[in-house]
């Protein structure tokens, strides 16, 4: 998986783990607001995961353009 593709399954499950929290504390379901709050922090862990890859990409680019250049 990607990158990019990471981080937008990391918005949707944080976008919908708040919206399973807030609809748990509506109708006063704490199963619910833990359901919404495990994957809220699992959208945050994907997130994380995606601005990872990314970083190692960038350093990897940069090492190869560097070694490119000494070439």
């Amino acid at each position: 998986m990607g990158s990019t593709s990471d981080k937008i399954k990391g918005l949707a499950n944080e976008a919908v783990g708040n919206v399973k929290q807030g609809v748990g504390k509506v109708v006063g379901s704490e199963k619910m607001q833990a359901e919404g709050k495990a994957q809220e922090l699992k959208g945050e862990g994907q997130q994380a995961i995606g601005k990872a890859k990314d970083a190692i990409k960038d350093g990897v680019d940069k090492a190869a353009g560097a070694v490119h250049r000494k070439i």
